[in-house]
């Protein structure tokens, strides 16, 4: 299935619409597998999601059966923040858990380093008070010129950041020889960060939208949330489409110019979360959801972390 894509600052090309893997449960290489024969290229991974190995194995076979070729994949993971001093080493990690030789986008997970537990262990280590153990010994800037090193090594394609704001985003764009490809953030109908994603493409940044849907039933759970796909204006607007809201939620993404990576754990999800390239929502449409924003984060890691890193 032909999907359009977004070229990248690097030159490369990145899928649109991509499967994130966040919680992507015990059947992940299944999911992975699946997800190719539907015509999923794009897999966003990520150290701290502890199933690169899995999905690598979903990839390993869909690459022995011949249902893509290595380049057809686009393939992201990320660095986690205990190994901010150990870029190469846990990029490699990445790399062999996912059986791959190269990545096609590696990410800095998050723009806060915390004290390190051996490459790959992905802990938050706290201390007594509770709160996240963060290390303040080592640069965000450090940290990205050996980001940079990867490209130069030929490990990696495309390098870029994730939840990083337009302050943090600013100094990259100051101190980066090889500029940020790509910024995850966090973006849905209720929680639109209209300047953020302004200021990125504005400089050249492609914007991936982690939580595209608002985080759905399981981060109303998790984080105690809304959910923007149960918002009754978005069902309104998915009837005149045959859509469901969670199809207009995402088509909203793309046609804002963001790259949109939902998660499922369901195959018939899957098929539906990438049927949305056949429709386009029309002005009206677009701005009745940009009516939706309630400045509503729902992926929140305080609950995890003892502090909130975005105060």
């Amino acid at each position: 299935m032909a999907q359009t894509a977004l070229k990248l600052s690097s030159g490369h090309s990145m899928p649109v619409i991509g499967f994130g893997l966040w919680r992507a449960g015990p059947s992940t290489k299944d999911l992975v597998f699946e997800a190719i024969k539907l015509g999923y290229r794009h897999f966003d991974c990520a150290a701290d999601y502890k199933n690169e190995k899995e999905v690598g194995d979903g990839i390993a076979d869909a690459l022995k059966q011949g249902l893509v070729k290595r380049e057809d994949l686009f393939v992201v993971t990320k660095l986690w923040n205990s190994d901010h001093k150990h870029v190469r080493g846990a990029c490699e990690d990445s790399l062999k858990k996912l059986r791959l030789e190269y990545l096609d986008l590696y990410l800095i997970h998050f723009p806060v380093a915390v004290r390190h537990t051996g490459v790959g262990s992905t802990d938050s280590p706290q201390g007594e008070d509770g709160v996240l153990d963060i290390d303040c010994t080592v640069s965000l800037e450090t940290v990205w010129h050996s980001m940079e090193e990867l490209v130069q090594a030929g490990l990696v394609r495309s390098i870029g950041i994730s939840n990083y704001d337009i302050f943090l985003t600013r100094d990259v764009l100051a101190y980066s020889k090889i500029k940020p490809a790509v910024n995850q953030i966090e973006t849905h109908p209720y929680f639109q960060r209209a300047d953020l994603v302004k200021f990125c493409q504005k400089h050249g940044i492609v914007v991936t939208a982690h939580t595209p849907l608002g985080g759905g039933a399981s981060n109303v759970e998790l984080f105690n949330s809304v959910s923007a796909i149960e918002d009754p204006a978005l069902k309104e607007i998915g009837a005149k489409y045959g859509k469901s809201a969670a199809q207009v939620a995402l088509r909203w993404g793309i046609q804002r110019g963001t790259v949109v990576i939902p998660k499922s754990s369901k195959v018939e999800r899957l098929k539906e979360n990438l049927d949305v390239l056949d429709f386009n929502l029309s002005d009206a449409d677009m701005q009745a959801i940009k009516q939706l924003e309630k400045k509503a984060r729902t992926n929140n890691p305080k609950n995890f972390w003892g502090i909130n890193l975005y105060a």
